[in-house]
């Protein structure tokens, strides 16, 4: 059974933000180069003319390499092999490869067998002008949607070298599959369990307390004796079928940490290193007869100087585009207005973070202006939504609603304007009825 028992990583994002832990990963090494019998062109699936280049190349397929793979579309994409592995009960060219597809997100990287690559298109010279050509290749508006709505974060906080070495160092996922409650869900990006569990290719959480097994047969034989059937701590908010759970870091020091575990495996950020004692975790379940099943997460500092509000967010794959990651993010203001505080997301956002932030202060401020009458200034907007100043000067700016006038803003709220700008921002997601909150702010309750 498995949990964490040192640090935890958090870090500032909106779409979501990140988790991560300093663990050794070990690696496997790829075999030296060695003289090798290589198969028949025509058991590869190869015409004669492509044989030369393929003998050219050779068997197996050096890191660095880039070739065509036949994704799970069925159709080919290039793919630069990241690592590699000889099968246990394989022969001499019996290898797998770790791909990236350079054409999508780095939470596709997957082990491919060798005769998914199409060996006539290996090119193992390239030129570094040409690293990125592949990724200019044309996608239907059907896969630039899929990949660009499951991306959530970049690294635009890490300089050049930290990157490469961010990069090296969770290059191939050790994990591939968890499963949680009646889920299996594939995971996205690598993640430090300890050493113990780098062989495993399935992890099996225990939904309730989030300990982890290698084997389904722990799992239930664990769950006959789990007495939980929600997360620890206290249960601040309950709507419907909906509820949110405040749990302390360091009251629930092992949930915490099993929490970012799991996070991490969908979260790929610049890595911070801090106690989980230092964060309250909330998250959000749906309810039934069975118990609370975790829908996503968030977490914030006990006491931030920076009036940061969120540190970390995720709604878990099987609960996504279902609105849940808009409801956290107005929880998290919802609290700041219990708190008396203007907050803020931990900095720095990506792109698609600050997108899904900006998304969430142009409805507020918007549907504001749009029912206020008469003059309101920048000071109120803050204390009537709990966004801070600067977020929302960005974001009138942004729609080009506010002017610089004799030493002051103004915003010019023309009706129509309103309209179009709350239209493109989209829907606002799952509402938060802030009567069903209930709730004391970590100070008082200390």
């Amino acid at each position: 059974m498995g949990s964490i028992e040192g640090i935890k990583a958090e870090n500032g994002g909106a779409a979501t933000a990140t988790v991560c832990n300093g663990s050794a990963h070990q690696m496997v090494a790829a075999s030296p180069a060695t003289e090798i019998d290589l198969p028949s062109p025509a058991s590869l699936g190869i015409d004669e003319a492509a044989s030369k280049k393929v003998k050219a190349v050779g068997l197996p397929l050096e890191v660095g390499t880039r070739v065509m793979c036949r994704w799970r579309d069925q159709n080919l994409h290039p793919v630069k092999v990241i690592e590699r592995r000889k099968l246990p009960s394989g022969g001499t060219n019996d290898y797998e490869y770790y791909v990236h597809y350079t054409e999508f997100n780095r939470r596709l990287d997957e082990w491919v067998k060798l005769e998914q690559l199409d060996l006539k298109t290996v090119e193992t010279c390239v030129d570094e002008k040409m690293e990125d050509k592949a990724t200019s290749l044309k996608m239907t508006r059907h896969q630039k949607r899929k990949i660009d709505e499951t991306h959530v974060e970049g690294h635009e906080e890490l300089d050049a070298a930290s990157l490469r070495e961010h990069e090296e160092f969770t290059k191939v996922k050790n994990i591939a599959k968890i499963e949680l409650g009646r889920y299996e869900i594939d995971t996205w990006y690598f993640s430090p369990f300890p050493p113990e569990y780098n062989d495993c290719f399935k992890l099996y959480f225990c939904e309730f307390c989030l300990n982890f097994m290698k084997r389904k047969e722990q799992l239930q034989r664990h769950m006959r004796k789990c007495d939980l059937k929600h997360p620890p701590g206290d249960e601040i908010y309950r709507s419907g079928t909906l509820s949110m759970f405040e749990v302390d870091g360091k009251k629930n020091k092992v949930y915490a940490q099993n929490l970012c575990y799991m996070a991490k495996l969908f979260l790929d950020h610049k890595t911070l290193y801090y106690d989980v004692d230092l964060f309250l975790f909330y998250i959000l379940c749906e309810c039934d007869d069975r118990g609370c099943h975790m829908v996503g997460y968030f977490s914030k500092e006990k006491h931030s100087e920076e009036s940061y509000n969120l540190a970390c967010i995720l709604t878990l794959p099987p609960y996504q585009r279902k609105g849940y990651g808009k409801f956290l993010i107005a929880f998290s203001y919802e609290l700041s207005k219990k708190e008396g505080k203007v907050g803020t997301p931990e900095r720095p956002l990506s792109d698609l973070g600050l997108l899904s932030y900006r998304g969430y202060w142009t409805r507020v401020l918007l549907d504001i202006l749009k029912k206020h009458k008469g003059n309101i200034s920048i000071k109120e907007l803050s204390d009537m939504t709990a966004i801070k100043v600067d977020d929302i000067l960005s974001t009138l700016q942004s729609l080009e609603l506010i002017q610089y006038r004799k030493g002051q803003h103004v915003i010019c709220a023309d009706p129509k304007v309103l309209d179009r700008h709350l239209k493109a921002a989209g829907r606002g997601g799952l509402e938060v009825d802030v009567t069903k909150l209930i709730w004391i702010p970590y100070k008082e309750q200390s």
